[in-house]
């Protein structure tokens, strides 16, 4: 594997979720007695540059005295750190919060942060849609849990049956689906930004052309039959202890998030180099994946319809990936 691509660890845990940012408690231990310190947690993804540039753009300065951004690298650690306490708010899959809701954990859903940022990457350029992938080999990271559960519903909309019609090989990070596909082992990969843009990048320095063969998220439209639909893939969610006694600068940071994403949307240069250091990643792939992230903030009850439609799309497939139902109206802040 070249250099460039497994340096840092810079794609450790991609977005399981594809996206996932976690702030602590404000003492850094996950309680929330003082207001003077806030950290952000989250991987290498789009919704942790919204994180990164809000910070280097001090739009947070009215939350905390001090606000930091480090990376986290595993859907594991992420849900180690809920059941332990030391994590109290995060970004995450939005089925991952659904499922933690339901199986009793106090998790309630603050805010979605990106509509969708999945894509197949392949150096075939006969790839062109779903139906493309019959008869081929596809890595696909975190078995189970996102991005897994959308690819599950998009083949199975299309009618091709994972492991008869197309091969799944299931990876324990982007970065590992994205070796397999550079070294050829497989003839393509489903991953989220930032993985998709450094496998891109990746695949020049070994005299590959790869390209996003499919748009994971204007194919889903088809999946859900509406042609304005998008795909509410990862959201920040919060502890219900944490959000009962920090509601009203919750609220606040939604509304500086959501400025954050568009400056992000802007400004791709600075926010990369902004978040650069944050997440472990080249500035490079970071610019490169911003584009292709749809980065947005919307508030949880918002976006409901469109979270309702992604929930009963993936549960139809398996209800155990919410934890055997939807969530209740309880769910969403």
């Amino acid at each position: 594997m070249t250099p460039f691509l497994t340096r840092r660890g810079a794609l450790v845990s991609g977005l399981a979720f594809g996206a996932s940012a976690v702030a602590t408690g404000c003492d850094g231990r996950g309680g929330g007695a003082d207001a003077s310190t806030l950290t952000l947690w989250g991987p290498p993804a789009g919704p942790t540059i919204v994180l990164a540039y809000a910070a280097d753009l001090s739009l947070m300065d009215t939350l905390a005295e001090k606000v930091a951004v480090k990376a986290w690298r595993s859907p594991d650690e992420l849900r180690a750190g809920l059941t332990s306490g030391t994590i109290q708010l995060s970004v995450m899959p939005l089925n991952t919060a659904a499922s933690l809701y339901n199986r009793g954990q106090d998790v309630r859903l603050l805010n979605v942060m990106t509509d969708g940022l999945l894509y197949v990457v392949s150096p075939d350029a006969r790839i062109t849609g779903p139906r493309h992938l019959k008869g081929r080999s596809l890595a696909v990271p975190y078995r189970r849990d996102a991005p897994d559960v959308v690819l599950r519903s998009l083949l199975a909309f299309h009618g091709l049956v994972p492991g008869a019609d197309v091969t799944i090989r299931n990876t324990g990070s982007p970065i590992e689906a994205v070796q397999l596909m550079l070294t050829g082992a497989v003839d393509a990969a489903f991953v989220p930004e930032p993985a998709a843009s450094a496998a891109i990048l990746g695949g020049r320095l070994v005299g590959k052309t790869v390209s996003r063969v499919i748009d994971v998220q204007h194919h889903w439209r088809a999946v859900v039959g509406d042609p304005a639909a998008t795909l509410p893939q990862a959201g920040l969610a919060v502890k219900g202890l944490f959000h009962r006694d920090n509601a009203e600068r919750l609220s606040r940071l939604n509304r500086v998030l959501a400025d954050a994403a568009v400056a992000v949307n802007a400004n791709p240069k600075a926010a990369a180099r902004a978040a650069a250091g944050s997440l472990g990643m080249p500035a490079a792939i970071l610019e490169a994946a911003i584009p292709f992230s749809n980065l947005r903030v919307v508030e949880a009850k918002a976006a409901r319809p469109a979270i309702d439609r992604f929930f009963s799309t993936i549960a139809a497939a398996d209800p155990a990936i919410l934890g055997g139902r939807a969530p209740d109206e309880g769910f969403y802040l």
